[in-house]
């Protein structure tokens, strides 16, 4: 069985699986949905919070209502990998809210940011003005999302489980 999920039984993924597709219910529909009764439910959610497996409850918003429509991954290279540049580069880019995520990595870019822009005219004043005078940046390249295929919100617990098909 895969370690992440060893102390977790099947009713503490049926509750991860409801919560993680709607986390606005009622504790009675959730006791429901998972077939315990209300006062274990909420034991073993409590439980699933104190253990970290759920870290917060909150809204889905519609991001292409405040930020745009149009996501653009931007890979960034800086000219030194030191541990300064690095924690440099990192306080600078948290400061600007059309970057929705970014992502250390290995390989050729040192960083790869999501930024969500209205128009590309947004995004070339975000390129030219913000990005690029960023101290440490030696290159950015920049590739447009055509089509969102699939951004899962949630784990498969399904996938957790071998050989099973329902929790």
């Amino acid at each position: 069985m895969n370690t992440v999920i060893k102390d977790l039984d099947r009713i503490d993924l049926r509750i991860l699986a409801a919560l993680g597709d709607e986390g606005r219910m009622s504790w009675r529909d959730l006791s429901e949905a998972v077939g315990l009764s209300l006062t274990p439910t909420l034991r073993r959610v409590r439980r699933l919070e104190q253990d970290g497996y759920i870290t917060g409850y909150g809204a889905e918003l519609d991001e292409a209502r405040f930020l745009g429509a149009i996501s653009i991954f931007v890979s960034v290279t800086l000219d030194r990998q030191a541990k300064d540049a690095l924690t440099a580069f990192e306080a600078e880019i948290v400061k600007i809210p059309q970057i929705v995520s970014c992502f250390m990595m290995t390989g050729g870019a040192d960083y790869l940011l999501r930024v969500v822009v209205r128009d590309l005219e947004e995004y070339q004043a975000l390129l030219t003005d913000t990005l690029t005078p960023i101290a440490g940046v030696a290159h950015i390249q920049s590739s447009f999302a055509l089509k969102k295929i699939i951004e899962r919100r949630k784990p498969s617990f399904r996938s957790l489980l071998p050989g099973r098909t329902t929790l």
